[in-house]
């Protein structure tokens, strides 16, 4: 295949490089001579291990050359791979100059050219991004069928980029609606196997990463000077955190749902920050936890009084589900505050006995909800049938049952991601994350 790649900077250099190695033809471009001039010449314009040997054989090869002419790029290639910077503005946002500067002379380019192409943009952008640059740029070329868009992010690490291009941990592809590629040209590029998101999703996706990257970073850090005031060894602490792969290094916590609760992690996030504040160590990332928390609850209960219904049922009391623990329970502290706003409130969990409620459990539950039994429904389908919005907090019935009740005048809130409900007659909200 050959392909253009559009500034040779870090991500640039390291796709050329590897892309020609892989046999494809590639030119690049840049508007810096310099670098166009080093690429010519088969040297890397930045440090990289690997990089360097492999520019050279490409270039040797004759599949790797440069220019600074954007309409030479274009008209020799089938696709181009847009690599410009996306820089920090003073505000922290991103500077997209770059990138619509090269959108406006892919069009032209394109336009002169009068052939189809597709462009793929690598360069790191804000959701919403590459639709922006579609409307602004290139919708009229869409409509006449001549280029076709796909956003693929980049998962690369300065120090490792050869393997990591080689080898990549994730493959992400981005078309207009998260429909799969009409064409082949991103895998065949830049990876097999990729997960296909619409173009907001895959934008995402590389800022959730690095997001998640730096508060690991952050996190450990914070450990680790608490470690260091108690005299003990942080890396030792953190190591044996990680060989726990069934929690800490899992699938297990990283589902967008309920705030947490129960009467483990709330105790515990908060009396680790205590003790810190009172030793005088500072841990802004663990001190921010527990208002993150009350922030995703806040937002929670916005979603359920939008609705614009009195008339409300939970589905799942307790702070998870196959437990009977409303300690610290999230849906305890919403049917209080829609309780408190004079609500009519209906509740249906099958693990709830009153009954057996006992010790700090019953005190908990006297303490802040003492009318639950007057709430509690024996069925889901009663919740359903005496409510006009569902909270789906738990897996908690067949959808059979829910089926007997539901109508499309309910509006159901799926809080985590119990998607199965969208099949029913009601308006489903969704993940309401």
């Amino acid at each position: 295949m050959q392909v253009s790649i559009f500034g040779l900077g870090y991500v640039g250099a390291v796709t050329a490089a590897c892309l020609a190695d892989k046999g494809h033809g590639v030119i690049g471009a840049d508007v810096q001579q310099a670098k166009v001039d080093a690429f010519n010449a088969g040297e890397s314009p930045i440090v990289e291990p690997g990089l360097d040997a492999l520019m050279q054989a490409a270039r040797q090869s004759g599949r790797l050359r440069a220019t600074t002419d954007v309409t030479e790029a274009v008209s020799e290639s089938e696709v181009s791979i847009v690599c410009v910077g996306t820089p920090s503005l003073e505000s922290g946002r991103l500077n997209l100059d770059f990138v619509r500067k090269v959108s406006q002379q892919l069009v032209d380019a394109v336009k002169e050219k009068d052939a189809a192409h597709t462009i793929i943009f690598r360069s790191t952008m804000l959701p919403g991004s590459t639709r922006t640059m579609v409307h602004d740029f290139f919708q009229p070329l869409l409509d006449a069928g001549l280029v076709t868009i796909y956003y693929c992010p980049e998962f690369l690490r300065e120090g490792t980029a050869v393997r990591d291009f080689r080898e990549p941990s994730l493959c992400v592809v981005g078309t207009h609606d998260g429909a799969p590629p009409t064409g082949t040209e991103p895998f065949e590029l830049l990876g097999e196997n990729a997960e296909i998101l619409a173009w907001e999703g895959a934008e995402t996706i590389k800022y959730a990463c690095n997001y998640f990257h730096a508060l690991k970073v952050g996190f450990a850090n914070e450990i680790g000077r608490v470690s260091k005031h108690l005299g003990v060894d942080g890396s030792r602490i953190m190591d044996v955190v990680c060989r726990d792969e069934k929690l800490n290094i899992s699938r297990y916590y990283m589902k967008p749902g309920n705030p947490f609760g129960g009467s483990c992690l709330p105790k515990d996030v908060s009396a680790l920050s205590s003790f810190a504040r009172m030793e005088g160590v500072s841990l802004p990332v663990l001190d921010s936890v527990l208002s993150s928390n009350q922030s995703h609850l806040d937002a929670l209960l916005k979603l359920i009084t939008s609705k614009g219904s009195r008339k409300v049922g939970i589905l799942g009391l307790a702070f998870k589900s196959d437990t009977d623990d409303l300690r610290g329970s999230p849906m305890v502290a919403v049917a209080e505050t829609l309780l408190g706003r004079g609500y009519q409130l209906s509740v249906y969990d099958p693990q709830l006995n009153l009954s057996r409620l006992m010790g700090a459990n019953e005190a908990e539950m006297q303490r802040r909800m003492p009318h639950l039994a007057q709430l509690l429904q024996a069925t889901a389908a009663e919740v359903v049938a005496q409510s006009e919005v569902v909270i789906a907090a738990q897996k908690c019935a067949p959808l059979e049952e829910l089926a007997t009740a539901a109508t499309a005048d309910h509006w159901v809130i799926d809080v985590n991601g119990w998607r199965e409900l969208d099949t029913l007659s009601w308006k489903y909200e969704g993940s309401c994350w």
